[in-house]
């Protein structure tokens, strides 16, 4: 049996919480519409900081984003938005606290309209997770044309911190691509069946 710590994983892996979300999220292909909404407001707050610090704040977004309903926090008003601006848990940035509550109103509208986010969402890569073949970190790119595309149509529907770049760390972190270096344990064992 190999021992956990020999496994070859992606460079960027390194601190434990990264290494547990390597290991067991990032990747696999999200179908879930929870899940999917809960990927876009990490990335959105991911913007301009590491990814360690919102793997760190995680437990703390779930709490303040109500487990990710995203009913309850299109709903949110004023009052709410000031309360999570006190929060020390999360990263208190009005303009992203504000953007989740705009994101969740059009997430409804495109769930209204494609019967769920899921549908939408998978109809950029026609059902089918994009499988690269990166041999290095330094190889995979920040975004794509298929991101650019991505973060044009979200932009049209009204979300806000939607730029291509964040666009394609949330479609990696739901395994709408496969960005997994070739070496590493877990390249096989994303890859959408």
């Amino acid at each position: 049996m190999m021992n956990i710590e020999s496994r070859k994983r992606c460079a960027w892996a390194r601190h434990p919480l990264e290494v547990t979300y390597h290991d067991t999220e990032w990747g696999v292909p999200v179908f879930n519409d929870r899940k999917h909404f809960e990927f876009l407001i990490l990335d959105a707050f991911q913007a301009g900081l590491n990814w360690l610090i919102i793997l760190k704040k995680r437990d703390q977004f779930q709490r303040a984003f109500r487990n990710y309903n995203v009913t309850e926090i299109a709903h949110f008003n004023a009052m709410d938005v000031g309360k999570l601006l006190l929060d020390k848990g999360i990263i208190r940035n009005r303009l992203k606290i504000e953007s989740a509550v705009t994101n969740a109103q059009a997430f409804l509208k495109v769930q209204e309209e494609f019967g769920s986010f899921n549908s939408y969402i998978w109809s950029f890569v026609d059902h089918h997770q994009v499988v690269n073949s990166w041999k290095h970190l330094t190889d995979i790119p920040a975004k794509t044309t298929l991101s650019d595309k991505l973060s044009h149509d979200l932009k049209s529907r009204g979300f806000k911190f939607v730029g291509s770049t964040i666009c394609y760390a949330y479609m990696q972190a739901a395994g709408l691509v496969n960005d997994h270096e070739i070496g590493c344990f877990r390249y096989r064992e994303v890859m959408q069946k």
